[in-house]
């Protein structure tokens, strides 16, 4: 008998179904089980691994290798039924045996939850503010003048300090007639204007040169070290150094010096071209996600638990990776924050369930218009992803898994649906 698949309802997102399998194939997969299984078992007056089944089934009941049959049959046959029942689980199957037994056709009873249905109004003219960035040769001149300060270098001065020197300074701290813990450096490297120290600071070395003593007088933040917080202070300090950033010259030496380029001309153009892709990925990041944001308004879906929980931890492993790239750990950083594991995914909660919704509505959007995926289109993103590996496009492709493809396919048919919407938003 060739199996059987049967909806029996919908509850929500909860599917229920049952299959039935004839009692040969299952009849084959309890044969199956006992050869596979039969050495585990130990009868009197067998040697391991030769008792017949029937002794084996009248020693430890008829259904002893009934579990391991089901086990060996369930996913096929599983994979047949929602295929046939034209259904798409987000979750794993809970299963009932309705029936079972020698001669008897296995019935089983699954239900799982299934993708939520979704309805998206008035997708097509999608209403957006445009959004466009330009660049400009006041954009490129600043860039130009970046490169020249990280290239400038430090000559020492004899006059008096100014804004934006550097000066090398020892110092000590008093409270009163006392030094206080932390309060006391030596050589200490300081850039007027940098506001990196305690305000009022850097401004009172300002007027007076290498080799002075100042007497630099402050009071602490309210917000500072607890212990020093809104208290009045003296520091003695020492000035060693004095320099000033003495600037490249802006031609076409300091080009071929910073870059692969000959000329400054051929180096702004360069900075140019590298902006305007800059401004052009930024507007396009903020157009699709101003016209997601309107499709999501649009869009009415009831999402699963189970869609939002996987979410979650998807974005922690992505998070946690994150953190391990910097040397970190996520045990570590929960500490610091001063929460444990279910609090951060809480925290992530309210994202996770705008990147589920997000992805349903496209998904729905790509079925309605039955967006497609090429061959060519397939050829094009595999061809970018081996540029980027720097390998060639065969050797890519002999290192693919067959789900590799189904993703980069997936991949490919979400991003092209998105250009769809885009290129159907009203934009003004």
């Amino acid at each position: 008998m060739k199996s059987s698949y049967e909806f029996v309802k919908k509850e929500k997102n909860e599917v229920t179904f049952k299959m039935e399998i004839g009692a040969d194939n299952f009849e084959e997969a309890v044969q199956k089980a006992y050869e596979r299984n039969k050495k585990k078992y130990i009868v009197d007056g067998f040697r391991k691994g030769k008792a017949p089944r029937k002794i084996i089934e009248m020693k430890y009941g008829e259904g002893v290798f009934y579990d391991d049959a089901i086990n060996n049959l369930f996913p096929s046959e599983y994979t047949n039924a929602i295929e046939e029942l034209k259904l798409e689980p987000v979750d794993r199957p809970a299963i009932d045996i309705e029936e079972i037994g020698k001669g008897k056709n296995l019935i089983i009873s699954v239900m799982v939850t299934v993708k939520p249905e979704v309805v998206v109004k008035d997708y097509k003219g999608i209403e957006a503010k445009k959004v466009e960035y330009n660049v400009t040769d006041e954009d490129v001149d600043k860039e130009i003048s970046f490169m020249q300060e990280r290239n400038a270098r430090l000559i020492n001065v004899e006059r008096e300090v100014q804004e934006g020197d550097s000066v090398t300074i020892d110092y000590k701290g008093y409270i009163g007639e006392e030094q206080f813990e932390g309060g006391t450096a030596e050589n200490q490297i300081l850039v007027i204007g940098s506001g990196s120290y305690i305000p009022g600071f850097e401004e009172q070395l300002i007027g007076h040169k290498a080799g002075e003593e100042v007497e630099v007088n402050v009071t602490f933040p309210e917000d500072y070290n607890p212990n020093l917080a809104g208290k009045e202070a003296v520091f003695k300090v020492h000035i060693n150094q004095v320099q000033e950033k003495e600037m490249p010259e802006l031609d076409d030496e300091f080009a071929k010096d910073v870059s692969e380029f000959d000329t400054l001309e051929e180096l702004k153009k360069d900075i140019y071209e590298k902006q305007l892709k800059t401004a052009k990925d930024k507007a396009e990041n903020e157009q699709k996600k101003a016209v997601l944001e309107k499709l999501i308004e649009q869009t009415e879906t009831d999402i699963p638990e189970v869609m939002i929980e996987d979410q979650i931890d998807d974005m922690i492993k992505e998070f946690d990776f994150q953190l391990k790239y910097q040397g970190l750990d996520i045990e570590n950083y929960l500490k610091y924050i001063n929460k444990d594991m279910n609090g951060l995914k809480e925290d992530m909660r309210k994202d996770a369930e705008l990147k589920v919704k997000t992805r349903l509505a496209v998904e729905a959007v790509s079925d309605l218009e039955d967006i497609q995926v090429s061959d060519e289109d397939m050829e094009d993103e595999i061809k970018k992803f081996a540029d980027e590996y720097k390998t060639d496009v065969e050797s890519f492709k002999k290192s693919l898994k067959p789900e590799n493809y189904d993703y980069i396919k997936k991949d490919l048919k979400y991003t092209k649906t998105i250009e769809f919407l885009l290129d159907n938003a009203k934009l003004s």
